[in-house]
């Protein structure tokens, strides 16, 4: 029996691991929004510091919000499966412990999804600094993005993601249990799947470039995504070459 989705309603699922730093700004992004039918699932992956204590706070004030504790350790794409399973609205919405988005972001891009009926949306997006400061650089979008055009160009940031669960089911965005690059490995497996990725060519997210954090090292960046051409999208070496350029140059460009 096909679970029961809750239709004009937002699951927002945002794994939580050692970020008391940013988690009040996080909460109050969410609590921000001109859309307010929403549950926000906060995942915590065994945190050290205070981010349990943050959560519980905001949780005896808000009851959209909602703390979910693993019981162990398990990284990125255990703790978003988690919130993805627990989550009713027909629309699941991903958003990174350290980002934010702006107060208008839920209402607008549901509101492409429901003019377009699409079940895999994404958003433009802004780069801003550790501390909040807006960079002024910021991250233009395409109109669409098939399999082969997302292989090339990795432009679909986490933190603007929403999907139509009554169109594509939990399953399929369910992400694969590998250390980095679960969220590239979910979008291919979902446009892989005869869908279409739409983008909504407006900044409606901020992309907090952390020290310290996986994204920002460059170095990483370019072997996660070798390695997930060649181990999980079982790519030769050569067809792995030939998409990697591309991905570099298009990398390279968005942050320039």
């Amino acid at each position: 029996m096909e679970e029961k989705l809750i239709d004009d309603l937002v699951s927002i699922v945002i794994p939580v691991y050692n970020c008391e730093k940013f988690l009040k700004y996080t909460i109050k992004t969410i609590q921000e929004q001109t859309y307010t039918n929403w549950e926000a699932f906060f995942v915590d992956d065994c945190s050290k510091d205070n981010s349990v204590e943050i959560i519980k706070e905001a949780e005896k004030s808000d009851s959209r919000i909602k703390l979910i504790k693993l019981e162990k350790n398990s990284g990125a794409a255990i703790a978003r499966n988690t919130g993805i399973k627990n989550a009713k609205g027909r629309y699941i919405a991903f958003l990174d412990s350290d980002d934010l988005w702006e107060k208008e972001k839920l209402e607008k891009q549901l509101k492409f999804i429901k003019e377009g009926n699409y079940a895999f949306t994404f958003t433009g997006y802004e780069f801003i600094e550790e501390d909040g400061t807006r960079t002024g650089k910021k991250v233009h979008v395409p109109k669409e993005l098939t399999y082969k055009q997302a292989l090339k160009n990795t432009v679909i940031f986490t933190s603007t993601v929403i999907f139509d669960i009554s169109i594509l089911g939990k399953k399929l965005i369910e992400m694969p249990n590998i250390k980095r690059g679960q969220d590239s490995a979910t979008w291919w497996k979902v446009l892989k799947n005869n869908n279409i990725a739409y983008g909504l060519d407006e900044n409606l997210s901020l992309y907090r470039r952390s020290k310290g954090t996986l994204s920002s090292n460059k170095i990483k960046a370019l072997k996660r995504t070798w390695n997930l051409y060649r181990n999980v999208e079982h790519f030769s070496v050569f067809k792995s070459m030939y998409y990697f350029s591309i991905y570099v140059v298009n990398a390279i460009k968005r942050r320039v």
